[in-house]
């Protein structure tokens, strides 16, 4: 099934939000809408995704300052309360509330959102939310991501992503053993060793710090009506983001829900990563049926 993408465009003080309305609002089966949101992913990655769960109305949309959302504030850092605020205006916009599957940094933003905003959302699944503060070995989780960055600021994007890879494949606590270890080789990835000069990638630069060492507000979702689902992929068991996910799922006194695939599961074929989009797609909507 094809849905046409009614592509629309909400503008802020500080930003101006490109979001995509796709299927009917109010949605034509009576349910709240669907909003896929990821960070620092703009809504390009949610494309196959949108595709398995096309009978429903599907909002995705790009963070400021990604994609096709600029910002005016003269700042390149990302916070999840600025975030969690324009999320809120969209869904405004809509008329929400919203049933939301969030992904990754995405994940943290909507933790905040539900906090903030509780009426916004009726269903959260927070897919593996990065949350470094709330693990018992934060202070090393926290470090290794330093050397990600250093090593980035210093050789360049191959360099750092072979190094974000080996942090975020890692098994387990961070030990003596990850500090000795040396940082993969760019090639091993298929990543160019050579430096272009550009330092502008969210994912390896300071800029989402704010995201990583977020403390969610256990009080507020608790307290909210919002059924929150704090969900990770089986391929990413003992990885970083299952354990952080772990670690907020048993903060608000819940287990994990395990889907299939790993942090990108959802993906088919975006940023030339192949997850398994039809089995998450299928999972993700028994989760949000209530199963």
């Amino acid at each position: 099934m094809t849905t046409a993408i009614d592509t629309r465009t909400l503008d802020t003080p500080e930003a101006s939000l490109a979001y995509d309305v796709r299927g009917p609002l109010p949605a034509a089966d009576g349910r709240p809408p669907l909003f896929l949101i990821g960070q620092p992913m703009d809504a390009s990655g949610f494309g196959t995704l949108a595709g398995h769960v096309a009978d429903r109305t599907v909002i995705t949309y790009d963070p400021r300052g990604l994609g096709r959302s600029t910002r005016t504030d003269g700042r390149t850092t990302q916070t999840p309360q600025q975030q969690a605020d324009d999320v809120h205006r969209i869904i405004e916009a809509v008329g929400g509330p919203v049933e939301m599957f969030a992904s990754s940094g995405g994940a943290v933003t909507a933790l905040a959102l539900v906090a903030a905003h509780p009426a916004d959302v009726t269903t959260l699944v927070a897919h593996e939310p990065p949350l470094l503060a709330v693990l018992p070995d934060a202070d090393r989780a926290v470090a290794a991501t330093r050397a990600v960055q250093e090593l980035y600021a210093a050789k360049g994007w191959g360099h750092g992503m072979a190094a974000f890879i080996g942090l975020t494949s890692w098994q387990g606590e961070f030990t003596d053993d990850f500090s000795a270890t040396p940082a993969p080789e760019p090639a091993a990835f298929g990543f160019p060793a050579e430096d272009d000069g550009s330092r502008d990638d969210p994912l390896l630069s300071y800029d989402s710090d704010a995201i990583t060492a977020f403390r969610p507000d256990v009080a507020a979702l608790t307290a909210a009506p919002t059924r929150i689902v704090i969900a990770a992929g089986i391929g990413s068991r003992n990885t970083l983001t299952w354990r952080t996910s772990v670690a907020t799922a048993r903060a608000l006194n819940r287990d994990v829900t395990v889907f299939p695939g790993d942090h990108g599961g959802f993906l088919g074929g975006e940023f030339g990563q192949q997850g398994e989009p039809e089995a998450f797609a299928a999972r993700l909507r028994e989760v949000l049926d209530g199963d």
